[in-house]
């Protein structure tokens, strides 16, 4: 495999979970966190610092836009619940 092509499958492997996760707004970042350890939030700062790192001006708004597919307070306004307690407790507990 050439480094074109492996860097050409990882933004498809990329593009492909973006799609599902917006596929699927059921499932809250913080269920994403506490079974992944990561979620849309983390995505979205790891497009702004790779942006950062090859130069190219990405504000946080545009990248957290690029993966939740309309800007993050419309998303939050649409899909996002309150975490339960037994979730924040686990979330809490990750962060240990």
């Amino acid at each position: 495999m050439t480094e074109q092509e492996r860097l050409e499958l990882e933004a498809a492997a990329f593009r492909s979970l973006v799609q599902h996760l917006r596929s699927r707004p059921d499932v809250q970042n913080i269920e994403l966190m506490n079974l992944a350890g990561f979620c849309r939030n983390c995505l979205s700062k790891w497009f702004k610092a790779a942006a950062d790192d090859l130069g190219v001006k990405v504000t946080p708004d545009q990248a957290r836009e690029e993966i939740y597919g309309m800007p993050y307070a419309e998303w939050k306004a649409k899909y996002q619940k309150e975490a339960s307690s037994e979730q924040q407790a686990a979330f809490d507990k990750g962060k240990q």
